[in-house]
């Protein structure tokens, strides 16, 4: 497949007349062609009328139909091949397998939504029938449908070039949700981010719908994404990157005429909690694993383990020796931009300055290897990180910091202090469970996903995943981005009082023409 450098609208290929952006390798350090055109305030204009004109026709159509246009996109996605892959290494500098596992992920976050579809569960049919003779006041017939909001935007994020973006979660959810979507592609990926809107823009046209139900834009700074917040027609956004541009696009959104919601991941780093038991059992096995965590991808995660805490004590030490040990041996890997890079660079350089905390390991010097990140890993006390706003901000990239408590209270008051978060990590033995069973009241309300036993990197995309939590994480702890729930973010609830059964949506219907199982009088049926 050639990539042209256009945008998708619709059904047509457009080239932005605001100005051309190439893509870059930062493993080389270089461009790579075409030149993309960038878009502006009338691209927006453009795909939010084709949206807005899609919205009614496509949120009618048969669940069915629905579901078999997210399958064909991730058939789609599937057929493209190598060319895919190698498109996004040479964008991103990921490796080859890393990127044939996120594609994998990718497709399967489609084909999962299509089930959610298909099933109708998102649906919440919910009747409570009539009570004609109920004293003292008789009860009318009212049904509760869940519908879509409207158009979607979505930002394509830096760090997952394929499941965070074009097509990724916040795309699959609402599409399935029945929103039409509008996507900003990111800059770090742009011929990738082409090559999967037009499998996309093939299934939308291969199945029948209308045309505005997907659109991809390209631009560059802050222009396209602000006009792309504020157009009336769009009703809700997606968004994963930094709580910078994260809040930026929110108050843009509560600035509208009409607020929408902007759900927005922005910044977490995923404290890890070693428990005495686990540390006097497996303290050496626990510090590997955790090298191992801490330099995956680069560190680019926003599940990254950034700060680690345990009382203070040899085992802990036991626990850095082994984990500076296993670090050090990590080679410098390259970052997905030179502006991640420099970042990263900036971060640990504002840890570097802050008094009591010691660099005790570090990773292989990057040497000539441009955009390469050196892993870092520092301790310091708890008093030092509560007097210390840098010590908690993420540094994005394969650096942590090792917190070091006086007692198990000094532990409570620092988890107490942290920040909302993404996840948290327990590593516990059974002799732990009676103060973990202390901790997790405050970790309930600190962060969406608490783990035993593993490390944050990785995210399921199921049923029972959360990936969100409450503030800095992201900008609404009520939802996911990932899993089947995320679909909830593009849905309100519509109740229908007394209509009849001809003009009531089909999940309502008496009878139960779609088969659902629905919540009538308060009880679970199928009918």
């Amino acid at each position: 497949m050639t990539i042209t450098g256009e945008m998708l609208i619709g059904f047509t290929a457009v080239r932005g007349n605001e100005g051309s952006q190439r893509a870059f390798d930062p493993a080389r350090n270089t461009e790579i062609d075409p030149a993309f055109g960038l878009g502006g305030p009338a691209e927006v204009d453009r795909a939010a009328a084709l949206a807005a004109a899609a919205f009614d026709p496509y949120r009618n159509l048969p669940l069915e139909k629905r579901a078999a246009f997210l399958e064909a996109i991730a058939d789609n996605i599937v057929a493209i091949g190598d060319e895919l892959l190698a498109r996004a290494h040479a964008e991103t500098g990921l490796p080859l397998a890393r990127l044939t596992g996120e594609r994998a992920r990718t497709v399967g976050q489609l084909r999962l939504f299509a089930k959610v579809v298909r099933d109708g569960h998102f649906l919440r049919a919910t009747i409570d029938p009539a009570q004609p003779e109920r004293q003292p006041l008789p009860r009318v017939d009212l049904r509760l449908a869940k519908v879509p909001l409207g158009p979607v935007a979505v930002f394509g994020a830096s760090n997952f070039p394929l499941a965070f973006s074009v097509a990724g979660g916040d795309t699959a959810s609402a599409l399935a949700a029945g929103a039409p979507v509008i996507v900003k592609a990111h800059s770090a990926h742009l011929g990738t981010s082409e090559l999967v809107g037009r499998a996309i823009q093939k299934a939308v046209k291969d199945q029948g719908l209308p045309e505005g139900v997907f659109s991809l834009l390209i631009g560059a700074g802050r222009k396209l994404g602000e006009a792309l917040v504020a157009h009336p027609a769009v009703k809700a956004v997606g968004f994963t990157g930094s709580r910078q541009g994260g809040l930026a696009l929110v108050n843009i959104a509560n600035a509208r005429p009409e607020p929408i919601p902007v759900y927005a991941e922005m910044s977490s780093i995923n404290p890890v909690f070693l428990f005495p038991g686990a540390l006097a059992a497996r303290a050496e096995a626990i510090g590997k694993a955790f090298a191992d965590s801490l330099t995956m991808g680069a560190g680019q995660f926003c599940t990254n383990p950034g700060l680690v805490l345990a009382v203070d004590g040899p085992d802990l030490q036991r626990f850095v020796s082994a984990a500076g040990e296993a670090l050090a041996g990590k080679a410098a890997q390259t970052m997905l931009t030179p502006g991640i890079h420099e970042a990263y660079r900036s971060g640990t350089a504002k840890v570097d300055a802050v008094a009591g905390v010691d660099k005790i390991a570090q990773g292989v010097p990057a040497g000539d290897q441009p955009n390469a990140a050196q892993a870092a890993l520092y301790v310091t006390d708890a008093q030092r990180l509560l007097a210390s706003p840098d010590l908690e901000s993420e540094m994005f990239g394969p650096a942590s910091i090792v917190i070091r408590a006086k007692d198990f209270d000094e532990l409570l008051a620092v988890a107490e202090h942290v920040e909302g978060q993404l996840t948290v990590t327990l590593q516990i033995d059974e002799a732990d469970h009676a103060d973990a069973r202390r901790l997790l009241p405050v970790l309930e309300r600190k962060a969406g996903r608490i783990l035993a036993n593993g490390f944050p990197t990785g995210v399921e995309v199921c049923h029972a995943m959360v990936h969100g939590g409450p503030f800095p994480s992201t900008s609404n702890a009520m939802y996911t981005s990932v899993g089947a729930t995320a679909i909830d973010r593009f849905l309100r609830p519509v109740s229908y009082q007394d209509l009849p059964d001809a003009l009531l949506p089909e999940a309502l219907k008496d009878g139960n023409p779609l088969g659902l199982w629905r919540l009538v009088d308060g009880a679970l049926k199928q009918a």
